[in-house]
């Protein structure tokens, strides 16, 4: 197999948790709760690296239930008020780093693809609730809402994500897909579409930049996608910065 061969399926991933992330990352910028992701992601690990106490396999469907039971006790947190010997040091480490470089498509990246399609169809069925509520919150106080049971589901969905999310990037890859973009793209406009095409677009850019380098270099895949993110971060600082410039 090929270098680039290699590559297509964490280029796949990539694209898969850069739409649904930074998608969701708006909304966790509207909301200024920027590190309600680390959270969740911590909850997560937890409930997944607990699973290793009672010698559940670390990837197995059991693993994933533990960890979308301690993302749901988190999500209703937030809602309220706005290892086994042999594998745990394996364990963490993946929990830290992900494994992008070596995700497959079956089942990882056909399962995150489904179920993130489910995730966003969901959002888009109830797309006014919770833009009204992450962008306009007195609106939905106005209209009668009970905003905690929105935020509840938003946050239980914004968990599901997460928890999928984890253990394919790791931690910092998730912050980085999922603040990151959406940061980006609020420095040069406010309009829902455009937020959502420069996210994206941002998200993408820094994904296929670190895969690339880690390509040509033969370097760590996950740390060298993080520090694009940075870069493309810096980058679109400085256009903004030569934007309000006087001509």
């Amino acid at each position: 197999m090929s270098g680039l061969q290699l590559m297509i399926p964490p280029f796949v991933a990539c694209m898969v948790l850069a739409a649904m992330l930074s998608y969701l990352g708006l909304h966790v910028i509207a909301r200024e709760v920027i590190f309600v992701d680390l959270s969740l992601a911590q909850m997560a690990a937890l409930g997944g690296l607990s699973a290793l106490l009672i010698h559940v396999e670390a990837d197995s469907t059991w693993a994933y239930i533990f960890a979308l039971f301690a993302t749901a006790v988190g999500a209703l947190l937030f809602a309220l008020t706005r290892t086994s010997p042999k594998e745990g040091r394996e364990a963490i480490e993946k929990t830290l780093t992900g494994s992008i470089l070596w995700v497959t498509f079956k089942p990882t990246i056909v399962k995150l693809a489904a179920a993130y399609v489910a995730l966003g169809l969901f959002h888009y069925f109830f797309r006014h609730r919770f833009l009204t509520i992450s962008f306009h919150p007195e609106e939905a106080e106005r209209l009668g809402w009970k905003i905690k049971w929105w935020d509840f589901l938003f946050y239980l969905s914004f968990g599901v994500v997460i928890t999928l999310a984890v253990p394919v990037a790791g931690v910092l890859m998730v912050f980085s897909f999922l603040v990151v973009p959406a940061v980006i793209a609020f420095m040069f406009t406010r309009d829902m579409k455009r937020l959502a095409y420069i996210s994206w677009g941002s998200g993408a850019l820094a994904s296929v930049l670190g895969l690339w380098l880690s390509l040509a270099g033969d370097l760590p895949t996950g740390p060298l996608i993080v520090c694009m993110y940075g870069i493309v971060l810096v980058g679109a600082v400085a256009l903004r910065k030569l934007m309000r410039a006087p001509a």
